[in-house]
């Protein structure tokens, strides 16, 4: 016969209750799957500016290659997605707005496929429309300009902003009027300035010609306290089918020569400089560096890099 101390007898009727909430064939109540997702927002230092990409939406789509690398072989295509470890049938697409705090100024560099979803984002952040100074479009494709005006199609969504954007690209989308430009841009003429090439938004944002994607695309270089980042917007519409690839042709480039020679040359910058950049469709929240590798760049997702800055 086996004789429990008391200490022992003690710890046998503690633990009896745990025991038995998990005797065999005893069921536990299942629990509710959350889902997968992430904060919409994400904030680092640059110099003294505050610079927050929003999460204005994201999507899956099919078929990939229709849109990405569409002058690529099909084995090229397969072979390069499994090297990178992401399916060459499916991908995920992301649409970035960011937002620079001068200090003097709240700048938002493009408004999403609608105001809903940038609000929603900006409100994680802790900002309202009424805080942006200025909105900067950096091309009138839909996702960057159908933010622009709120639920009922006709009021501002952000009511004390000037805008600022590319007189090239302004001048080609007045001329195509397309349904988009009318409706979001145009009402907001008389209060939008016009770029060229090296032209200023405020202290420390420059424009960069960067033509292809749209005739008249721009980029937007940041500069304070001598550190740098570029918003490179749509030069890149693929953290590894544009980028590694930058001869593959995209559907949505309007010149595809043209925006081949700038992805080239807007990265082959900021890969010599070895600067941060932001990518409106990279993976979110869209902050990476690139490499020089092969026939390409390599792109690095940024991890702790500007968590230092502050």
């Amino acid at each position: 016969m086996t004789t429990l101390s008391r200490r022992q007898a003690l710890f046998a009727g503690a633990t009896m209750p745990l025991a038995a909430a998990f005797l065999p064939g005893q069921a536990r109540a299942q629990e509710t799957m959350q889902g997968s997702g992430f904060a919409p927002w994400n904030r680092f230092k640059l110099g003294s500016f505050e610079v927050t990409t929003l999460l204005a939406g994201t999507r899956a789509g099919d078929k990939p290659q229709e849109t990405f690398g569409t002058n690529a072989s099909p084995e090229d295509f397969a072979a390069l997605s499994a090297a990178n470890f992401i399916p060459a049938d499916r991908t995920q697409n992301f649409f970035t707005p960011t937002v620079v705090n001068t200090g003097a100024e709240i700048v938002l560099f493009d408004t999403g496929l609608s105001a809903e979803g940038t609000l929603a984002a900006l409100t994680a952040a802790g900002m309202t429309p009424d805080m942006v100074d200025v909105v900067v479009i950096t091309h009138m494709h839909g996702d960057h300009i159908g933010g622009l005006m709120g639920a009922d199609g006709t009021t501002p969504t952000y009511p004390n902003a000037r805008y600022v954007t590319g007189a090239v690209e302004h001048n080609a989308a007045t001329e195509a009027a397309d349904e988009g430009f009318v409706k979001n841009v145009a009402p907001l003429n008389d209060r939008m300035t016009f770029l060229d090439d090296a032209g200023s938004v405020a202290g420390g944002i420059t424009g960069v010609a960067a033509f292809g994607h749209s005739p008249g695309h721009m980029v937007y270089s940041i500069e304070s306290d001598g550190q740098r980042l570029m918003i490179t917007a749509d030069t890149a519409n693929h953290f590894v089918w544009s980028l590694q690839r930058p001869d593959w042709e995209v559907r949505f480039d309007r010149d595809k020569a043209a925006a081949a020679a700038t992805r080239r040359a807007v990265f082959g910058q900021i890969a010599a400089d070895r600067i941060p950049f932001i990518g409106y469709h990279m993976p979110f929240p869209g902050v990476g560096f690139v490499e020089a590798m092969g026939d390409g760049f390599r792109y690095v997702p940024a991890s702790y890099q500007l968590m230092l800055n502050g």
